[in-house]
C-alpha cells in the first residue's frame, strides 16, 4: 500500500514540533544557560531576517529592532480565539514590565495577506497595545518567512466561512537579534514576564 503523502501543513507542523522538542532538550542540558521558563535555543542562533510591509508605515524587519528584545508572533486579525488571547497576554506582559517595556517590541506577522493589509493590522493591534507592529506582504513573502521559522499555516473551512489553522508558538529574540526561546500557547503571563526580564538584562 502506498503511504499517504503529508500535506505542506502537516510537514510544517512536524518541523515545528521537532524544533520545539530540540529546544526543550537543550533547555534540560544547558545547566549554565539563563533560567528561562520557556524552551531555550542552545546555542542561540540568529533570528532569520525578512522585509515586510509594516503596519506603522515603515518597512518591517528584525534588524530594525536591534537593541530591543523582540517578541515575534504569527496569526491573523480575524482569528476567533488563539490569536487574540495571545495578543492580550503579550499586552499584559508589557504592562507588568512597566518602564522596561520600552525595550520590548512585539511583532505580529499575518498568515492571511488577502485580508490583513497594513491598515487593518494597525487598527487590530491597537486594540491590544498601540506599540505592537504588524507585518504583511505577498503570499509568497509570508510563506518564505514562515518556512524560515518553522511555522505551519493552512487555510481551513470554518462555520463563518474561511480561516487559518497555524502554529501558535511565540519567539523571543534578544537585543543582538538571536533566537533565545520558544514560548508555547497558553504560557502564563508571569512566566513570559520572567523570561523577558532575563533577556532585558543580557
Amino acid at each position: 500500500m502506498r503511504a499517504r503523502r503529508r500535506s505542506r501543513s502537516e510537514r510544517g507542523a512536524l518541523l515545528a514540533l521537532l524544533l520545539f522538542g530540540a529546544v526543550i532538550a537543550s533547555a534540560a542540558d544547558a545547566a549554565d544557560a539563563p533560567e528561562l521558563k520557556a524552551g531555550v535555543f542552545d546555542p542561540p542562533r540568529a533570528a532569520p531576517d525578512f522585509t515586510l510591509i509594516g503596519s506603522d508605515g515603515a518597512p518591517l524587519s528584525m534588524s530594525r529592532f536591534r537593541g530591543k528584545v523582540v517578541v515575534l508572533e504569527f496569526g491573523f486579525t480575524s482569528c476567533p480565539d488563539v490569536c487574540p488571547k495571545t495578543l492580550a497576554a503579550l499586552a499584559s506582559a508589557r504592562k507588568k514590565l512597566g518602564d522596561r517595556a520600552a525595550d520590548v517590541q512585539v511583532v505580529y506577522v499575518t498568515v492571511d495577506p488577502e485580508r490583513d493589509d497594513a491598515d487593518r493590522l494597525r487598527t487590530h493591534l491597537a486594540k491590544f497595545d498601540p506599540t505592537f507592529v504588524g507585518g504583511t506582504g505577498t503570499a509568497e513573502q509570508l510563506e518564505a518567512v514562515r518556512k524560515e521559522y518553522g511555522v505551519a499555516a493552512e487555510r481551513v473551512k470554518t462555520s463563518g466561512g474561511e480561516g487559518w489553522s497555524h502554529s501558535s508558538f511565540t519567539y523571543l529574540i534578544d537585543r543582538a537579534g538571536s533566537l533565545r526561546a520558544l514560548v508555547p500557547y497558553g504560557t502564563p503571563v508571569d512566566d513570559t514576564v520572567h523570561d523577558l526580564k532575563i533577556l532585558l538584562e543580557l
